[in-house]
């Protein structure tokens, strides 16, 4: 018998919003959460609403219901727009560090965004894609510059030795990262 490789599901939400200036997409914004007391890159700027996604739930699911219980907001999963799946890694061999994480980009909700879980987020607020906080979670930093200048690929990659074996092509995100694109699958 041999045992299968196992990731863990997680589902991000990016609530954005252009607050008016005239230019398409230069001026837009992100919700991001600081995050404390969760034992994971607590004092890091993240996604306002992400979490795993549980069993017998679907990655849009886990994201609906993960806007709704970090910051009170009801989202309906046709407002939510794929953006990339990230395949990740911590390269540890530990099966809890071996992930893939969906992102979905929101631009309507119902309600104010609010922090709902005070014990895992210490404040909330909007930042421009061009301008965000520091530090950011850095597998999250990098879907949010790629979204910045166009977008990143259906499906990313994140720790990965990309100058291992398997590549086909230079990391071209940076030490650790990879696309689909620039690996040629």
């Amino acid at each position: 018998m041999t045992s299968r490789f196992r990731v863990v599901p997680a589902s991000y939400v990016l609530l954005l919003r252009d607050p008016g200036r005239p230019e398409p997409g230069g001026d837009t914004e992100v919700l991001l959460q600081l995050r404390r007391g969760t034992g994971y890159r607590d004092g890091h700027w993240a996604a306002a609403a992400a979490g795993h996604v549980e069993l017998g739930e679907s990655a849009v699911a886990a994201a609906v219901r993960e806007a709704a219980e970090e910051l009170g907001v009801t989202i309906e999963a046709t407002d939510l727009v794929p953006l990339t799946a990230m395949h990740r890694t911590h390269g540890n061999g530990d099966p809890v560090d071996e992930r893939v994480d969906f992102f979905f980009t929101c631009r309507r909700w119902a309600g104010e965004p609010r922090r709902m879980e005070a014990t895992k987020s210490a404040e909330i607020g909007w930042f421009a894609l061009d301008a965000l906080p520091d530090p950011v979670v850095p597998h999250e930093r990098a879907v949010l510059e790629a979204l910045r200048t166009g977008g990143p690929p259906a499906v990313t990659t994140h720790g990965f030795d990309t100058h291992g074996p398997d590549t086909h092509g230079p990391d071209t995100h940076g030490p650790g990262q990879g696309t689909a694109a620039n690996l040629g699958e």
